[in-house]
């Protein structure tokens, strides 16, 4: 095994440990704030992070040209942007949410017959790999704001139903957390709209239509509507609470479950 891969591997390996000390939280009502999941979590990100940049200067361009570097690039996003927003206490419990959903995404990533790698990269051009790159970071994006959507629906259900329970535990106000969920939402549909701007301008730039009939094509313009109603819901209508933060949960889960399809289908970006 390449040595990037062994370094993801036990990148995984982290992730799994985390989601065990995440069962072990929850038994606790998250009752505790302390560095032990933050600091897993961060050595996850640390070598996760080696692990990309290995896999980048192996091939000489981005390592985002199989199934297998998109889903670790967009774990990679989520882990990286939980270690920035879990350096303010309250929201360090994001990473016990966090965890089972990095551990799975890195099973999937090393399932065999993902990693192929293609005679001629794709993303070779640095506008290609630009766009390519925004839109798998606002995918981890919409990842992150699923997390904190599934936190806000946990500490919602306890507040409803064991006050004692929801008041024990450490976590921020539910206001805080749909405003983070608000703000990973915007955040991740700006950078969906430059990755979508940067492939046009590729596509004109190479003298090329823009490919609309291609699966993956349509798959992200599906996707860029359905968060650009979410937020135009919650802006307009007043859309909060519990029916805006399952939504966009809906949503992630729905990226991750037909990310993969409509990439294999894609003669453009899976030749």
């Amino acid at each position: 095994m390449a040595m990037d891969k062994l370094t993801f591997g036990l990148a995984v390996l982290i992730y799994g440990i985390s989601t065990l000390y995440a069962i072990f939280l929850w038994r606790q009502g998250f009752r505790r704030d302390h560095w032990v999941g933050y600091g897993l979590l961060l050595a996850g990100c640390a070598l996760h992070t080696t692990a990309m940049v290995l896999r980048g200067f192996s091939l000489h361009h981005c390592p985002i040209n199989n199934l297998y570097e998109a889903v670790a690039f967009i774990s990679w996003s989520i882990v990286g942007a939980y270690v920035v927003l879990g350096l303010w206490a309250p929201l360090r419990f994001v990473g016990a949410f966090a965890s089972p959903v990095l551990l799975c995404l890195g099973v999937f990533a090393l399932m065999p017959g993902l990693d192929v790698q293609a005679a001629k990269p794709v993303f070779s051009n640095w506008l290609r790999s630009m766009h390519a790159t925004l839109v798998l970071v606002a995918c981890g994006s919409f990842g992150l704001s699923a997390v904190a959507g599934a936190m806000f629906l946990v500490q919602a259900h306890d507040l409803k139903f064991n006050k004692l329970r929801a008041m024990a535990k450490l976590f921020p106000p539910l206001e805080r957390l749909e405003l983070v969920v608000n703000v990973t939402l915007i955040t991740a549909f700006v950078l969906l709209t430059l990755g979508i701007g940067t492939g046009v301008a590729f596509a004109r730039e190479s003298q090329k239509a823009p490919p609309r009939l291609d699966p993956f094509v349509i798959w992200t313009y599906t996707v860029w509507v359905f968060y650009l109603a979410l937020l135009i819901l919650h802006w307009k209508f007043g859309q909060r609470g519990r029916r805006f933060v399952k939504a966009s949960i809906g949503g992630f889960v729905f990226i991750m479950l037909t990310f993969w399809g409509f990439y294999l289908l894609s003669p453009v970006h899976h030749p």
